[in-house]
């Protein structure tokens, strides 16, 4: 039995825990101070005093009103969408492995985006960034459907289909993605490899707009969902027993999440474990109930990014880390302790 069974495998009135209201406070608190302190941070300091009464220079305010801030409030939809879109899947999966990057949804959003850009300009050029949500959503959901397909193969191993799935869709995407560099010219190949590395550098107004208006709502829906999850990790028959269209809601939470991550790897590209880590903190801390879990995890998804990407253009500037490769270097460790975490007892550890 996985780690994620046994948290969640309890008597449903164990799952009726009252939301932690302090707990989402706090998080709260901090995804405002993270907010006010990376927008302060960067090549041109601005001061906190100055941010916060509105006393800035001109060249400061020009930073502040057409660099930092949409960085910022990018970061912090991209990371919350992340989060909810992990702490779904992990829930409709009902394991903790489960994580858009390292089950391949987003590369094979990755991968549509880049065959549009390469293959599809004109779309790009009609819808903007749009055209390029739109084929990452067709790419993440193509991918998730895929992935569920194998999770049902068994019952008792699914999360090794779900992995060997990942993995397989991983490298047939890096593949593809490859071939399409190969094909590119000069612009297209610059573009690729913004979306293979994961950043936020390219972060503008348009882009902060089509992200909320994607992601946002998406999570509203998840939130939706939670108590069905909840319901859910009980397990497919006990669900229908108590009223639960088990086939419904892995739709919605597919098409939910798929719109969420086509949205993040739209303006991002590739930025993984934020939907592995972000949850599984939460539900350790906080408890399994979806309730709590999907808002603790947008705030926390949030956080995360944003001080990631603070730290990645700051740490070398004038020159920045992808945070994309800022994450990996942070979630790899964390993935390896889970499983050793998971499976020390097979192991003799």
């Amino acid at each position: 039995m996985s780690l994620y069974s046994k948290q969640i495998r309890v008597p449903l009135p164990i799952l009726q825990v009252h939301l932690s209201l302090p707990a989402l406070g706090l998080l709260i608190f901090a995804l405002l101070v993270s907010l006010f302190v990376a927008t302060s941070i960067g090549a041109l300091s601005i001061p906190l005093g100055s941010l916060l009464l509105g006393d800035m220079t001109e060249q400061q305010q020009a930073v502040m009103l057409s660099i930092r801030l949409p960085r910022v409030l990018l970061a912090t939809l991209v990371g919350a969408g992340l989060g909810v879109s992990g702490a779904a899947l992990q829930g409709l999966f009902r394991n903790p492995l489960a994580d858009p990057g390292l089950i391949g949804i987003s590369s094979g959003a990755a991968f549509a985006v880049a065959l549009t850009i390469v293959f599809f300009g004109s779309l790009t050029g009609f819808l903007g960034l749009y055209g390029l949500s739109i084929a990452a959503f067709a790419g993440g959901f193509v991918t998730s459907i895929i992935i569920f397909k194998f999770a049902k193969l068994s019952d008792t191993s699914s999360v090794t289909y779900i992995l060997l799935a990942g993995i397989a869709i991983n490298a047939l995407a890096a593949a593809g993605t490859g071939f399409l560099a190969y094909l590119s010219d000069d612009q297209q190949l610059r573009t690729l490899t913004f979306w293979t590395m994961g950043s936020l550098g390219g972060a503008l107004w348009p882009g902060v707009v089509m992200t909320a208006t994607l992601i946002i709502p998406a999570t509203f829906l998840l939130y939706r969902n939670a108590q069905q999850l909840n319901i859910l990790l009980l397990g497919e028959e006990q669900a229908k027993h108590l009223g639960v269209d088990s086939e419904k809601l892995k739709r919605n939470i597919i098409i939910c999440t798929a719109i969420s991550v086509g949205a993040a790897v739209a303006v991002s590209g590739i930025i993984g474990f934020v939907g592995l880590v972000i949850p599984h903190l939460i539900r350790l801390t906080l408890g399994p109930d979806h309730r709590l879990l999907i808002p603790a995890s947008a705030l926390l998804g949030a956080i995360t990014l944003i001080v990631a990407d603070t730290i990645a253009r700051t740490v070398f500037a004038p020159a920045e880390i992808p945070v994309g490769i800022f994450t990996s270097l942070i979630g790899g460790p964390f993935f390896l302790w889970l499983l050793l975490k998971q499976y020390s007892g097979r192991l003799g550890l």
